[in-house]
């Protein structure tokens, strides 16, 4: 994520200067040094980086235990900040960093890259054509294994997999319900000993909605992990239901390929209707998808939603309170798993 928005930005060379890469890694620095055509300052220590560059700007692809602290200290040294979900791994932790935002007047950002996903925008409008409650079912499998699995193994030191990817697509089902959520179950499994004690790869949330909606969602990393079916994200109605069909996407070998995360080519809307006969008074509807970006498309859109904020003072706060809304109910459902209980929101 680090190195997209790195290629965002610079790619946005009219708007913003890159003054500085924090990375622990010489290697993974130098690396995107060189994409960006070499010659950034290079640093391996964040409050040392924050002192010598001062930046108007620090965009934050940590890992999600150290963003919390990260963020505090670019939003009380002056900066506005960019800081990659989930906001933080606490709630409180969270609205926190969202107080101080508010305080001094900072803009926040948080990268929920759906929401600057034209299809995944169409997705949500069309979805609330189709009654209430509704029935949101959404999972995203990665089988992983080199590189990918060495991230992975890293990233679930400091959090699960239904926490992490899950606040984007929870921040979805509660965006097409506009529903308070009230209940969340959540179970989850280690599937692996590669991992640090108490750490699990796998992990699913159900959550119910004060207006009768429910929704579930699925998430596992590893080398374990099955192609089939990584990619599911349906929403159902009394009028209807609505499909994400990535066909391409779906395919077998495609779950470790970050742009098949994200990608939709066709929406399949079905109408549920009966003529006086029994049968279907409307056809499907296959509705094509043409502005389809890529990854690095989303995240540079992503920075041109930033840049718009700061330059038109856009208020941030529903915003602000849908990323905590989001982070509420993934840690609910890991405080379910471990518990063994529902958790009452």
């Amino acid at each position: 994520m680090g190195a997209s928005h790195a290629q965002a930005y610079h790619n946005l060379k009219d708007d913003f200067e890159i003054v500085g890469l924090v990375a622990r890694g010489e290697t993974s620095r130098g690396k995107l040094n060189e994409r960006l055509g070499g010659g950034l300052a290079e640093y391996s220590d964040y409050a040392d980086a924050l002192e010598r560059t001062k930046p108007d700007v620090v965009c934050i692809s940590t890992y999600p235990d150290t963003h919390a602290a990260y963020a505090l200290a670019a939003l009380e040294s002056g900066a506005h900040v960019f800081l990659e979900k989930p906001l933080a791994i606490t709630v409180e932790e969270a609205e926190t960093v969202i107080a101080k935002a508010r305080e001094l007047s900072r803009k926040l950002l948080v990268g929920y890259i759906l929401q600057v996903h034209p299809a995944w925008k169409r997705f949500a409008e069309l979805a609330d054509t189709l009654g209430r409650p509704l029935v949101m079912r959404m999972n995203l499998n990665q089988q992983s294994s080199g590189d990918n699995w060495q991230t992975h193994r890293a990233l679930m030191s400091s959090i699960s997999p239904i926490v992490d990817c899950g606040v984007h697509y929870v921040d979805v089902m509660c965006r097409m319900t506009g529903s308070q959520p009230v209940t969340v179950n959540g179970i989850g499994a280690r599937l692996t000993d590669d991992l640090p004690e108490g750490r699990i790869n796998y992990g699913q949330l159900q959550v119910t909605f004060a207006d009768g909606s429910v929704g579930w969602y699925e998430a596992g990393w590893g080398p374990m992990m099955s192609e089939t079916a990584f990619f599911v994200k349906d929403v159902i109605g009394p009028k209807g239901s609505l499909s994400i069909v990535a066909n391409d996407s779906s395919s077998a070998g495609k779950s470790a390929d970050v742009n098949a995360h994200s990608q939709t080519e066709s929406l399949l809307l079905h109408h549920s209707e009966l003529k006086e006969d029994g049968t279907f008074a409307q056809e499907d509807e296959i509705i094509g998808i043409d502005d389809e970006p890529d990854h690095d498309g989303l995240c540079q859109r992503e920075q041109e939603l930033f840049l718009k904020s700061i330059r038109e003072d856009t208020d941030l706060t529903e915003h602000w309170r849908s990323a905590v809304d989001s982070l509420r109910i993934v840690l609910a459902a890991d405080q379910s798993f471990r518990e063994g209980r529902t958790v009452r929101l």
